[in-house]
């Protein structure tokens, strides 16, 4: 029989084979089986072979037993039999998998009321429980492979119930184990659940968790676990479970209420400390059970067992199936209150940022997001009063976490993180960096600024690389309308994944809280700096470093990222929370508000936000945001109004501007149209409408103050036609607009004049009544160059606002009174600020005449700008004909003035040398030599009358006033210079004056830079100058003269012989005097010579004396002094390329030796014929030009061939220069050689020198080239200002 359960059996026949290897039969293997004499070993091997043929060959087996009922209901009760006579545990199990099997394969019912009748008749009569183990294994698998199973246990055979519950009190954790387990699949069937409700209630609860409080196996302590899970799905039983427990009020009176009893909390507390880490997981997870259903009712009674120290614990574990369980629980954990005020998160913090930083290491995002989603809960939720973090080092660690996660590439975690980041650096009632850092919490830490900088700016640059690029630099006005709201991105968020948008809405979250934390710890001395930083050296760890990064940080990433937000959608949460972190940062750097605030207007955020408020805070919807909105709007502006109006410090301007619009921006939520046509409403007769007026002077302060910085959001003809009708409306109805409003409407009107068209005498008459009824026009003046325009443009406006407007537009110009001392008229910087004003100018000169009543009447400030106008319009409009006018004004001016001034006013009036200064201008206008009419000659008079009362010390009103005068004998004609010259001899305290000043020369002391002209040696040039031209014309005119001057003549030769640092122009000033002396032979009606040498009263004169005499009043050695210093001073101009001192040096070296001429012919041939002259030839060759062909070489080639001195120049050279001018191009030379050029030609063909005639021929026609060349040459200005003096070229050089 044995041999034929293995083989094909003759017996039985082939029917009964399996298709096994080797072959079964199935009717050999259920004899041997039911056969009580076989061995077990036989059996076992049998069971083996049917459960691999259950296994590999069901069908077949079906196939053989399904046919015959008798036969299965045989085999399995065979089976079923042998549960109770095999003690062999391997061989049960075969035999309860076999058994199991073949019920399944056979899907009939009938087997399996058998088995369950059988089951039940076999516990009934059973003597002890330890021989129902296989009974309760067999049912536990039929019922977890046979769906229906459970649900036909608990219908049809729940007197089995019963048995399983005493099955639970035996003392065997096996039966134990295996009835859990059968519990288990009965609780998981919601029939089951349901029928066997009231079993748990009354009986199985308590049994059930004694047993699992007890259970020392893992079998049972899982299985148990297994049902306990099975029940926790039913509030119902977990109700029962925690119904045990007393109420939370009860439990916090008594912490100890848990001693001695069994409930669940201490039960699943007990598995977390197994230290096995699949108990912890189960266990953790029965907890996050319980507390799903309410964990405000369950929570208590699990915080009280500190169970939530126990899971912390559970964290520094490897398992992601107990980390994530953990993690689930503390979540449930969170809501509830008394978790925190326990202090459980203070004693796990520590372990679950550890935690996170092992998670991060795991690739399980599930689990990064998880765990991020705790943190974040932890943080959002611990109280203030109570510190999370209890040293810095967990603090900085946390902050790495979330730097880590932030930059982790899968997004859903990045998100999370940014979640948390936000939680982390939110405000101080919920941050945690106040827990770390609040002084009244932890005093030696300082405030990681830096690790926070870090953090936040990766959030920052995180989300921006998420956010697709701006498509263009466009303003943040043109953003949230540039799509019709039809378009699909308005009508949604499909272009903009919703993820990455909460991304958005975090981060700016985030980027709000830092803000905000700034602005907290500005009060708090403690947070300001870090109190470690070593002495002597600074910290990059301060509030202000972060505070500054806060601000840089917006406006690198967070504005551009928003911006490209909105490119493609608009959502009303994340433009609040941009709005709010904006208005935020206004005071989180207080030095920078005021840039901030116009880095934002000009990039049209005025705009932005009123669009924002129209379309999404219309008829009281979204109050959260049309307040963050307005509170932004009106910071903004009184940021703009404390930044534009720097001359006005009106606190209660600023108050009123700040009461209004606190009231009225919240009310303010309408479209850009309508709110133009709300500003030209008229309210009712009779009926003063405060709200209208409100919403209409809002309104204009906000078009102002975009307006000043560029947003011109509203087209300018409409624009200008509601502010006209706002005005005309408000003065026909007696609204007394504040000032500020009117200042605001003055300037849209100004700057949108030239889109609209030009007002009617209705607008004109209003304005000017609105104007008329000021107190001071300041107080609606804005210094901008269109208002300006305005008022000048309109003739009602001029006359009666003009000199006012002038007057406050150079008051708020910026200049300093240092830039006013140190300017001189070669300066052109200082002329930038008054641009604006000169196309008004030229387009109106009677605007002239209020600046020169400014000139007059206001301060020196004032009175040097507009000269620095008046200058710069001279200058760049040479064909506005305005001298005249000018001239005339200013003759008023000065005789007002000398009538009603002293001489002591007129030295304190500060404002006479600026106008002084702007007359000598106006004159140096006239290029060429002009008629003087009557007008100059009261000019001349009135100057010299007002020299005359001054002293020398008077430099700023005697430089521009001896300019003058010099100017009027030098560019003028004959009969007007002869006039001219009267006059000025005519006034003896203009000739005292005179004497003083050149007495003065040699007393002053040197400047320590001689290159430098100071004011007095500015004055002591013109002096000079002017007496040298004096004399000059006294003598050709032979004018009377009333008073002399003298001059000591050996202080003169001195300042040119020893120079003593004397500045070049005042060196250049005397030589001219000088030369006038000479031509005159020392003899002048003008002018007394006073000289220190004495002549020999000695019988015997020496033969010196004799050349002395004839050449008085000067000394030989006087003259070969002079003439050694002239030739020196040549060679200066040489090396420093002095353009004005070799002309003078020259002429003063000719006026010499033509005065030595007459006076000894021997002595003026003998110095023309000095050896020191060709070197000095020489030296003047050798330098960058290298040619005959400059004036200074050809005047003294001229000198020397009019004295016949040959050794200093040869027939040769003379060849040399013929023959270089004549490859020359003629009309090309500089004025000055032409000149010299032509007067050595000329003395050639009047000399003795000896030219060949081909030569003669050349000089003729270079002759006739140069005259012809000079009268075709244009003259040029001859009156130049070289510092502060006038110098006249053709007087040095002639």
């Amino acid at each position: 029989m044995a041999a034929g359960a293995t083989v094909p059996c003759g017996d039985h026949g082939p029917r009964w084979a399996l298709p096994l290897r080797p072959p079964l039969c199935l009717a050999c293997a259920v004899q041997t089986l039911g056969d009580g004499s076989a061995s077990l070993v036989r059996k076992k091997h049998v069971l083996s072979r049917l459960q691999d043929a259950l296994a590999w060959q069901a069908l077949p087996v079906v196939q053989l037993l399904a046919p015959d009922e008798r036969v299965c209901m045989h085999l399995i009760g065979t089976l079923f039999g042998m549960l109770h006579s095999v003690e062999d545990s391997s061989a049960l199990n075969l035999l309860v998998e076999v058994l199991v099997r073949l019920v399944v394969e056979l899907k009939s019912e009938q087997y399996l009321y058998c088995i369950l009748d059988e089951s039940q008749k076999e516990l009934c009569k059973a003597t002890t429980m330890r021989s129902s183990l296989p009974m309760f294994s067999l049912l536990g698998k039929l019922a977890d492979a046979i769906p229906g199973f459970a649900e036909i246990l608990v219908v049809k055979h729940n007197n089995l119930v019963d048995h399983l519950l005493m099955g639970l009190t035996y003392p065997n954790e096996g039966i134990k184990a295996a009835v859990c387990y059968l519990y288990g699949k009965l609780y998981s069937s919601p029939v089951g659940t349901e029928r066997l409700s009231g079993h748990f209630e009354e009986r199985l609860c308590g049994v059930f968790l004694n047993t699992l409080g007890c259970a020392q196996t893992k079998e049972l302590q899982i299985n148990c676990l297994g049902l306990l899970k099975e029940l926790l799905k039913s509030d119902h039983f977990v109700s029962i479970f925690m119904n045990n427990l007393k109420t939370e009020e009860e439990s916090s009176e008594n912490p100890d209420f848990l001693e001695g009893e069994n409930p669940l909390p201490l039960v699943l507390k007990k598995l977390l400390l197994t230290r096995d880490e699949m108990l912890q997981a189960a266990s953790s997870h029965c907890m996050a059970a319980v507390l799903v259903h309410s964990p405000s009712r369950y929570a208590p009674a699990f915080i009280h067992a500190d169970v939530p120290e126990f899971l912390f614990e559970c964290l520094l574990c490897k398992s992601e199936i107990l980390i994530w369980s953990v993690y689930c629980c503390l979540l449930l954990l969170t809501e509830e209150r008394l978790f925190f005020s326990k202090c459980h998160t203070v004693y796990g913090i520590e372990s679950l940022v550890r935690s996170l930083q092992g998670v991060l290491l795991l690739n399980n995002v599930e689990l990064h997001k998880q765990g991020l989603l705790l943190f974040t809960e932890i943080l959002k939720r611990q109280p203030v009063e109570i510190k999370l973090f209890t040293n810095r080092g967990v603090c900085i660690e946390a902050i790495d976490v979330l730097m880590e996660t932030v930059n982790c590439p899968v997004l859903e975690v990045a998100v999370e993180a940014v979640k948390a980041v936000a939680a982390f650096l939110r405000d101080c009632a919920s941050c945690v960096c106040l827990h770390l850092l609040r002084k009244d919490h932890l005093s030696s830490p300082p405030v990681p600024y830096e690790e926070l900088q870090k953090l936040l700016e990766a959030v920052l640059k995180r989300c921006a690389d998420l956010s697709p690029p701006q498509s263009s630099k466009r303003h943040a006005g043109d953003l949230l309308f540039s799509v019709p709201q039809s378009h699909p991105a308005n009508r949604n968020l499909g272009r903009v994944p919703q993820r990455q948008g909460q991304f958005l809405l975090n981060t700016l979250e985030s980027f709000r809280n830092a803000c905000r934390l700034a602005v907290e710890f500005q009060g708090d001395f403690m947070a300001q700096e870090n109190a470690f930083t070593a002495p002597n050296s600074e910290s990059k760890d301060t509030l202000s470093n972060f505070s500054e990064f806060l601000l840089r940080i917006c406006d690198s990433l967070c504005i551009p990222m928003v911006m490209s937000y909105l490119e493609r959608a608009v959502s009303p949460s994340v433009t609040e929370v941009f709005i709010s972190a904006l208005n935020t940062l206004f005071t989180v750097v207080p030095s920078m508000r005021n840039k901030f605030s116009e880095k934002l207007a000009s990039s049209s955020f005025i705009r932005l936000t009123l669009e924002l408020k129209a379309r999404y805070c219309s008829v009281q919807s979204n109050p959260v945001l049309n307040n963050t909105c307005s509170s932004f709007l009106c910071s903004l502006c009184l940021n703009l109004y404390s930044a534009t109006e720097k001359m006005r410090t009106s606190s209660q301007e600023e108050q009123e501007m700040s009461e209004l619009l606190q009231k009225g921006l919240p009310q303010l939520n309408y479209t850009i149209a309508e709110s133009l046509l709300l500003l030209s409403e008229t309210p009712e007769p009779f009926f003063l409408d405060q709200s209208l007026c409100s919403h209409q002077h809002c309104f204009i302060l906000l078009l102002y103050f975009a307006y000043t910085f560029g947003d011109r959001f509203v087209p300018d003809a409409e624009l200008f036609l509601a502010v006209r009708n706002f005005l005309l409306s408000a003065q026909d109805h007696g609204d007394c607009s504040p000032p500020h409003i009117l200042r605001a409407a003055l300037y849209l009107l100004a700057v949108c004049q030239d889109k609209g068209k030009a007002l009617d005498m209705r607008s004109l008459s209003t304005i000017r009544r609105i104007l008329d009824n000021l107190p001071d026009l300041s107080l609606v003046y804005v210094h901008c160059p269109l208002l300006l325009k305005f008022f000048l443009r309109y003739p009602e406006f001029m006359g009666r606002f003009g000199h006012q407007v002038l007057q406050l537009w150079f008051s708020w110009e910026h200049c300093k009174q240092t830039e006013v001392e140190e300017v001189d008229f070669g300066s052109s910087d200082q002329l930038n600020s008054a641009n604006p004003l000169l196309p008004i100018l030229k387009s109106n000169s009677s605007i002239l005449l209020i600046l020169l009543d400014l000139v007059s009447s206001s301060s020196v400030e004032v009175a040097w700008k507009v000269l620095m106008t008046l200058r710069t319009f001279l200058e760049r409009n040479e064909d506005v004909l305005v001298c005249d006018l000018l001239r005339s004004r200013f003759l008023q001016i000065l005789q007002q003035l000398l009538v009603e001034s002293s001489s002591a006013t007129l030295q304190a009036n500060r404002n006479l040398p600026i106008l002084l200064s702007l007359l000598f201008l106006v004159q140096l206008r006239s290029k060429g030599i002009r008629e003087l009419d009557s007008t100059d000659f009261k000019l001349l008079h009135q100057i010299c009358n007002l020299c005359g009362k001054c002293n020398p010390r008077d430099t700023d009103l005697l430089q521009p006033s001896l300019n003058f005068l010099y100017w009027s004998l030098h560019q003028t004609t004959p009969c007007s210079q002869q006039r001219a010259v009267a006059v000025l001899l005519s006034n003896v305290s203009l000739l005292e004056l005179l004497q003083k000043v050149l007495e003065c020369t040699w007393l002053w002391s040197p400047p320590s830079r001689p290159a430098c002209l100071s004011s007095e040696d500015a004055l002591l040039c013109s002096g000079w100058l002017l007496v040298a031209s004096l004399l000059l014309y006294q003598h050709r005119y032979n004018t009377e003269v009333h008073q002399t001057l003298s001059v000591d003549l050996t202080e003169v030769l001195n300042a040119v012989i020893f120079r003593n640092k004397k500045p070049i122009l005042l060196l250049v000033s005397i030589m001219q005097f000088l030369r006038a002396v000479l031509r005159q032979n020392f003899s002048s009606s003008l002018l007394v010579i006073v000289s220190q040498n004495t002549a020999p009263s000695a019988a015997q004169p020496q033969p010196s004396s004799l050349q002395d005499s004839a050449l008085h009043p000067l000394a030989m050695q006087q003259v070969f002094s002079l003439v050694v210093s002239l030739q020196n001073l040549l060679v200066h101009v040489q090396l420093q390329k002095d353009l004005l001192l070799s002309p003078a040096v020259v002429a003063c070296l000719e006026t010499l030796v033509e005065y030595l001429y007459v006076k000894n012919q021997d002595v003026a041939l003998h110095v023309a014929s000095q050896p020191w002259h060709r070197f000095l030839l020489f030296t003047l060759l050798s330098g960058g030009q290298n040619s005959f062909l400059q004036p200074e070489v050809l005047r003294l080639m001229t000198l020397f061939v009019r004295y016949q001195s040959s050794n200093i120049i040869s027939q040769k050279e003379i060849s040399q220069i013929i023959q270089e001018a004549a490859e020359a191009n003629i009309a090309e030379l500089p004025e000055a050689t032409s000149h010299a050029l032509h007067l050595f030609l000329s003395q050639i063909q009047n000399s003795h020198y000896q030219v060949e005639p081909e030569q003669l021929g050349i000089i003729q026609t270079l002759l006739d080239r140069l005259l012809g060349q000079r009268t075709m040459c244009v003259k040029h200005q001859d009156i130049v200002c070289l510092g502060s003096v006038a110098v006249s070229l053709s007087h040095i050089g002639d």
